[in-house]
């Protein structure tokens, strides 16, 4: 009987583990010889291979729904789930964020994170957002029942599906 108490508590410590896989590193950046350190998230990244967020959304502004392409870039974070962090909103130039969502729903990022820059690598899409999704969405991000009740259309949006992410500390 103890040896399967035992077990059930060290499966339940190794599964909480995993979600809160963190770790912090220092990368030294190609542009000065100053230091900076990251809290990583997910899988390693490039930090000095990252573009800024202006190239970014010029790649954005040449995508076709369907397309994809694999980059990384640097940001600031517009807001993040207040629930578990389980998706961000990037900034980018233009009228609306970058919708980040974590590989294979591996890893979250801390729920109070934003304003603070990142790094994110990974795949980015256009694609389409239910009503239900995005009211979901603004549920989770905090926003008000007249705010949820408001969506009403499906919409386009800048997506962005991350192996990892760096968070500027």
């Amino acid at each position: 009987m103890k040896k399967i108490i035992f077990s059930i508590v060290l499966c339940c410590a190794l599964i909480g583990c995993k979600n809160s896989e963190e770790k912090q590193e220092t990368v030294k950046t190609s542009t000065s010889n100053e230091e900076l350190a990251y809290a990583r998230f997910g899988d390693n990244v490039d930090a000095e291979a990252a573009i800024d967020a202006n190239t970014m959304a010029n790649q954005y502004a040449q995508l076709k729904p369907g397309d994809t392409i694999t980059t990384s870039f640097t940001t600031t974070v517009n807001s993040v789930c207040k629930m578990k962090g389980c998706w961000m909103n990037l900034e980018i130039p233009g009228d609306e964020d970058v919708s980040v969502k974590f590989k294979d729903y591996g890893f979250f990022v801390p729920k109070d994170i934003e304003g603070k820059q990142v790094v994110v690598e990974g795949k980015a899409f256009l694609k389409e957002v239910s009503v239900k999704d995005q009211q979901h969405f603004a549920e989770d991000a905090g926003k008000s029942a007249q705010e949820i009740a408001a969506i009403t259309e499906p919409k386009q949006e800048l997506a962005f599906l991350a192996n990892g992410v760096l968070l500027k500390q």
